[in-house]
């Protein structure tokens, strides 16, 4: 009885109220309004509120405008309840008229601001994204794009996923959910040859991690580079055991990876030379790449190799092997002079192994290597020639190391950052030796992105962006050795493609080495770009910094489906020369 009474007068009010809103726009239309007003505000000034109220005082009462007063009163989000009281009242001219006032119930003021859920940000970094202050009326609408920009903040950086569950406002008390998607199964399907190991290492994601989607793309771009696959597909499924978990399943299509190559190529000191290549990149599937060739010409190679060039901190990276190289009518240089021509015959083997270590930025790889070089029938010397190359004919046996600094971003589709790596090799007199010398270098690269600070000054449409700037890049490297003298085979030497491009291979030759090489990379579209180069540098028995020589030059950059082809034409001491090629110098 009780219930059927309220639910009788909370009808009759409601009819009440709405008779009177009828009343006064349909049964007497003609009401003036006499007073526009606020009540129950305590935080929130009248001025404020009536700023969005379109019926004025003097005007006539209009039921569809008043009702949208009430909307955009609460459509300010400072107020729990809006309605308005109307009562009939005379205007000083005895007319029929009308008083108008906005009830409102305002929010509470807010006490605190907390979140739950949260595990990649911290409160404080979350709060950095809220305008929304302690001691200040809860707003509705402010906090709808507090709330918008925290969810931005987490898309922003890759947790696509991620989302605000629940908001939850008790009293001045509010709390934040945030529901942060976790990765469930990762299902591998569509591998025949390729073992799912091989794959499941490239993309590193594990039961219960957030799922990043910077971070998988780049995993996924590192997978379709391994070269194993025609497609690579993703999608995702709800897990079947926790409503918060997403299961990736990543679907490959394999292609065939052994292939038979023919080359030709044509060098200024080399001449004309040809060959074949037969390799494999995914042996057995397994990730290892094998290859074995010769090219024939005035240098002639044959080898055989095989490797697994992936590490981490658990998995070892591996080579081994063979090569036999004969060189006719090779140019010998000494203080950047052309001294002879000679014959050069050697062969080699060598095995490596490598490592990261737990901080995966840090990895070190050992080399064993044994080379026996013959040198012979020296010819077209000049008068007066210096010969400090045929003594040093023989078996040389090395052990190598090198440690590795690596922080470049994993993350970005360019080289930003650096690569520190210090080497150090070792002769040895014992295994059938027959030198002992020790050599030790340095070298640093680096890669930054020059976007901030030419952007707005000018640029190219279809140009550098985000994902493609404009790169400064430089390395340094830096070497000697424990004694003056060191066998042909053995010194630093510089000049050619990959080192000092206005000079000759090995133009510069001995025991200590300084190079420096500096290049601007510039897009001018995703798949053309310009390169400003400079390179500076000097190899030698003494050095000296005042023997430095340096060249300079411009290069293009073409992508091409057989890798990002490089032409580069440069400016020495005596000569402008010109370089084709495959891939970035460094």
């Amino acid at each position: 009885m009780r219930l059927r009474k309220y639910i009788l007068i909370m009808l009759s009010l409601l009819m009440f109220n709405a008779n009177a809103l009828y009343a006064a726009d349909e049964s007497m239309p003609d009401l003036i309004i006499t007073f526009v007003g606020v009540s129950g505000n305590s935080q929130i000034t009248s001025e404020y509120i009536l700023g969005v109220v379109s019926s004025k005082t003097g005007e006539i009462l209009n039921r569809d405008t008043l009702q949208k007063d009430i909307e955009a009163i609460y459509n300010q989000g400072f107020f729990a309840f809006v309605d308005a009281d109307l009562r009939n009242e005379l205007t000083p001219e005895g007319k029929d008229g009308v008083s108008v006032t906005f009830t409102v119930q305002e929010n509470p003021i807010i006490d605190s601001i907390s979140f739950t859920g949260n595990s990649v940000y911290k409160d404080e970094q979350l709060m950095s994204e809220v305008f929304s202050q302690v001691g200040t009326v809860f707003n509705r609408e402010f906090f709808k794009n507090d709330l918008d920009r925290i969810q931005e903040k987490y898309h922003k950086d890759g947790y696509v996923m991620v989302r605000v569950a629940d908001v939850q406002v008790s009293g001045g008390d509010i709390n934040v959910i945030i529901a942060e998607p976790k990765v469930g199964d990762v299902i591998i399907q569509g591998n025949k040859k390729t073992k799912t190991k091989v794959i499941r290492r490239e993309v590193k994601l594990k039961k219960g991690d957030l799922f990043n989607v910077n971070h998988f793309r780049h995993q996924l771009s590192k997978l379709q580079g391994l070269g194993y696959f025609e497609d690579v597909n993703v999608g995702f499924d709800q897990n079947d055991v926790d409503n918060n978990m997403v299961d990736v399943i990543l679907t490959v299509k394999e292609k065939r990876t052994a292939a038979i190559g023919v080359n030709l190529g044509y060098g200024t000191e080399s001449g004309v030379s040809g060959g074949l290549t037969y390799g494999d990149s995914n042996l057995w599937g397994l990730g290892y790449n094998f290859e074995v060739g010769f090219e024939e010409g005035d240098e002639s190679n044959y080898w055989v190799t095989l490797a697994s060039n992936y590490m981490d901190y658990q998995t070892y990276a591996w080579n081994v092997g063979f090569r036999y190289r004969t060189y006719d009518d090779r140019y010998y240089y000494k203080q950047s002079k052309r001294q002879f021509e000679y014959d050069e015959k050697s062969w080699s083997v060598f095995a490596g192994v490598g490592k990261k270590f737990r901080n995966e930025a840090w990895s070190w790889y050992f080399t064993v290597k044994r080379e026996d070089t013959d040198y012979k029938n020296v010819h077209r010397a000049i008068p007066g020639y210096i010969d400090d190359l045929t003594p040093w004919e023989g078996v040389n046996q090395t052990f190598g190391l090198q440690l590795t600094y690596d922080k470049r971003d994993p993350y970005t589709s360019y080289p930003k950052g650096f690569v520190w790596d210090t080497n150090i090799e070792q002769a040895v007199e014992f295994l059938g030796g027959e030198f002992s010398y020790t050599k030790y270098w340095t070298q640093m690269r680096y890669y930054a992105s020059l976007n901030k600070i030419f952007d707005g000054l000018f640029n190219i449409d279809g140009g550098w962006t985000e994902d493609n700037p404009m790169i400064f890049a430089a390395r340094v490297r830096a070497g000697s050795a424990s004694k003056k003298n060191l066998p042909g085979f053995a010194r630093y030497s510089l000049g050619g493609i990959n080192t000092l491009r206005g000079y000759n291979s090995r133009y510069f030759e001995g025991s200590n080495v300084l190079l420096g090489n500096f290049e601007l990379r510039v897009p001018i579209n995703s798949n053309f770009s310009l390169v400003g180069f400079y390179d500076v540098g000097r190899a030698d028995e003494d050095f000296k910094f005042k023997d430095l020589h340096d060249d300079y030059g411009i290069g293009v950059r073409v992508k091409t489906p057989f890798g990002n082809l490089r032409v580069d034409y440069a400016h020495g001491d005596d000569e402008n020369r010109t370089y084709f090629g495959f891939g970035e110098m460094f």
